[in-house]
């Protein structure tokens, strides 16, 4: 049998039966209050200042990705610290977790079994860049942590000031990451403006001031930084950066 020829107008034409966008599902359970408190953090207030949790995360990256879809050099340089932020706040609740671990392994003839929630709050993620998911990864690392200071508490292997001072210790590395995304701003300056001394450059200068040699030649760049396509693809990623539209809502459990 042969196969009918295809002409160069109909293979120019979209096909009926071409397969569709590709999009995937996440969902993570969350099973202590600690760590569902910060999905939401907390607005700043009057005597209160505010604290980023996952959705304000995600959101303050969105504009940070899409720059450096369209070569902004300082979104990709707030990627490099982002991704270092997450990588040693994730190192260092993992040595605490360990730590808490070897607590629970030493119980004298006793099979220690770290707690779990008899109704995890479940959390739908559609995020649109690797970055929040890894923000969520990091949200996970501390639940972990929170649900094995608690049992060590529970059954007597650690008392209450010790496990107050780690918890306090896990939450500030996990909002000091989170914070990695702050101040940050769009001012469509491409990695030529910066090299032409535009009037757009001069004033990502003075917003966010000098950025190092390597990040402005495009030798630095986050391990999962996107594709450099241009401006003209970045409104996409840009726009709606302080919504929370992202991350859909716990439903129905409490951790």
């Amino acid at each position: 049998m042969t196969t009918p020829a295809v002409s160069e107008a109909q293979a120019s034409r979209p096909r009926s039966d071409a397969p569709g966008a590709l999009r995937s599902q996440a969902t993570m359970e969350i099973q202590t209050r600690q760590a569902q408190r910060l999905v939401f953090g907390r607005m700043a207030a009057e005597g209160q200042h505010e604290i980023v949790g996952l959705l304000r995360f995600a959101a303050m990256l969105r504009p940070i990705w899409g720059g450096s879809i369209a070569d902004d050099p300082y979104a990709d340089w707030w990627l490099v610290k982002i991704e270092r932020e997450l990588m040693r706040a994730r190192n260092q609740l993992k040595e605490m977790e360990n730590t808490v671990e070897q607590l629970l392994a030493g119980a004298p003839a006793v099979n220690v079994v770290v707690a779990q929630s008899l109704a995890p709050a479940r959390l739908d993620l559609n995020f649109s860049n690797p970055y929040a998911f890894h923000g969520a990864y990091l949200l996970a690392d501390f639940d972990k942590l929170v649900r094995a200071v608690l049992t060590a508490r529970h059954v007597g292997l650690m008392d209450l000031q010790t496990s107050e001072r780690l918890l306090a210790q896990g939450g500030k590395q996990l909002r000091s990451a989170y914070e990695a995304a702050k101040g940050y701003r769009y001012m469509g300056a491409t990695r030529e403006d910066l090299m032409q001394g535009t009037a757009k450059a001069v004033k990502a200068r003075e917003v966010m001031g000098d950025l190092p040699q390597p990040v402005l030649a495009g030798e630095l760049r986050a391990a999962y930084a996107p594709k450099v396509r241009g401006p003209q693809d970045a409104d996409t990623h840009t726009d709606g950066a302080d919504t929370d539209d992202e991350t859909g809502a716990p439903v129905e459990g409490t951790a």
